[in-house]
């Protein structure tokens, strides 16, 4: 059997328990649930069918390994806020009270799980790329699984400085000016957690790029698109996110004046940085 074919199969499950679940329980964060889950199972059905068929699996038990531990990560950070205990994540109550029900329940079905369940898929497929084109493991393979590793440790770095923030924020009694976070990583990104998401799976794709250009062919492949399609995804969460700061704290516009959205970058000259007490 093509892995493919049981990657489709696991993500369709996969997406009709999130449908029905968020119908019986009226909440829409199951699909954030399996988001650090599935793409794991994914990833590692291509490099189990990989040794199976006796081919040089190196590379996919490297990418595998990776991804592993990017699930790890991000499964124990959303574990620690809750979200395995029936907390959904708040912007979709907002955008829930922007609509009618029918129109959410559209919204949920269409962009919620089906588009966010397809990407899931997507953001994994040079793990397919790999499986199509195996050979050996090489200086390209081990440079982008550094960059990988960066990123993640980035990521980790950032979401560490965050809870750590909320923490005392809680502490406090809900109140620590200006509200938001805009010391360690976030002196240099509004979004460093995003951005080093983001980053993560654009190295995952350059790691299934090598499997192709060993055998041929050139950097440039059709599983681009997942990549392409989680930047798309990340660039309207945070606006959208943003729109809501803003509106909650007088002193986010001064932030984003100062602060790159999400690249991180030394702060703007000249413009006025609001500063966490």
């Amino acid at each position: 059997m093509d892995p493919l074919l049981l990657v489709l199969i696991v993500a369709g499950i996969a997406a009709a328990f999130c449908w029905i679940t968020s119908l019986v329980t009226n909440e829409t964060s199951w699909i954030d649930r399996v988001w650090s889950i599935v793409p794991v199972i994914y990833v590692w059905i291509f490099a189990v069918a990989a040794l199976v068929g006796g081919l040089d699996a190196t590379r996919l038990l490297v990418m595998a390994i990776l991804v592993t531990a990017w699930g790890a990560r991000l499964t124990f950070n959303f574990a620690r806020k809750g979200g395995y205990t029936g907390m959904e994540d708040y912007r979709w109550a907002i955008l829930r009270g922007r609509m009618s029900r029918w129109q959410f329940q559209l919204f949920n079905l269409f962009f919620i799980v089906l588009f966010q369940s397809a990407l899931l898929v997507l953001i994994t497929l040079p793990a397919y790329i790999a499986w199509q084109h195996p050979s050996p493991f090489n200086g390209w393979d081990a440079a982008f699984s550094a960059l990988f590793v960066a990123f993640l440790v980035g990521e980790t770095v950032a979401d560490q400085q965050q809870w750590r923030f909320h923490q005392a924020k809680k502490a406090a009694g809900g109140v620590r000016e200006p509200g938001f976070l805009t010391t360690g990583l976030f002196a240099y990104s509004r979004h460093p957690n995003f951005f080093f998401e983001q980053a993560q799976w654009w190295a995952f794709y350059a790691i299934g790029a090598v499997a192709l250009v060993a055998d041929g062919g050139g950097w440039l492949n059709w599983t681009i698109v997942g990549a392409v399609l989680l930047s798309v995804l990340f660039l309207g969460s945070t606006i959208f996110t943003e729109s809501i700061s803003s509106a909650k704290y007088p002193a986010y516009r001064d932030y984003q004046r100062a602060t790159s959205m999400l690249v991180p970058l030394p702060r703007r000259r000249g413009s006025k940085t609001p500063e966490a007490a």
